[in-house]
């Protein structure tokens, strides 16, 4: 692997749920021979019933790449509301930071989100899903200390074949069903 990533910050954390999300990103290139930049991609699960409610907040591309330590922030907006169910706006949801190179995925590091009122007084909107929540008093936490971290075997050098396929759709599907195991325990 000619990128490895060294270290993630989340920054602002906890914040409120409009704010946008920040990340201190380090990373090492430890081979000569980059020849394009990396693109990091945010993507919000607005719902781990539903892929289509998926949201990519931002993408960057980060480059020339040279030997050695990098750093950089990467900020990106908060998630469209009116895009995710009122049913899955608080409780626990997942981000998904991936970078890539020449278009082919080599890391995917994924967080625990947990958006829920500021206040007890508001809690009752939580519990009752017919009352409309007000966006302004969640407040979101990225569980940053445990992310779920998946490498990708790519092809490096475009002259060569990559060692072993990838397989991607396993890992979201992890997280789906560990979301899906979180309500299931929340409903009893």
């Amino acid at each position: 692997m000619s990128i490895q990533i060294t270290n993630v910050k989340v920054l602002s954390n906890p914040s409120k749920f409009t704010d946008p999300f920040k990340f201190l990103i380090t990373f090492d290139c430890v081979a000569p021979g980059i020849k394009g930049d990396l693109e990091w991609k945010l993507v919000y699960v607005g719902s781990a019933d539903n892929e289509d409610k998926d949201q990519e907040l931002d993408s960057v591309f980060v480059g020339p790449v040279h030997v050695g330590k990098s750093q950089f922030v990467f900020e990106a907006p908060a998630p469209d509301v009116t895009k995710i169910p009122q049913a899955d706006l608080l409780d626990v949801t997942v981000i998904l930071l991936t970078c890539s190179y020449n278009g082919q995925e080599f890391i995917r590091i994924g967080y625990y989100v947990n958006n829920e009122y500021n206040d007890s007084i508001e809690d009752s909107a939580s519990t009752d899903k017919t009352k409309s929540i007000d966006v302004g008093k969640i407040s979101r936490f990225i569980l940053q200390d445990k992310p779920r971290v998946t490498r990708f075997v790519i092809n490096w050098d475009q002259n060569k074949e990559p060692d072993q396929p990838t397989e991607k759709k396993c890992d979201k599907l992890i997280f789906f069903f560990f979301l899906r195991l979180q309500k299931g325990k929340r409903g009893q």
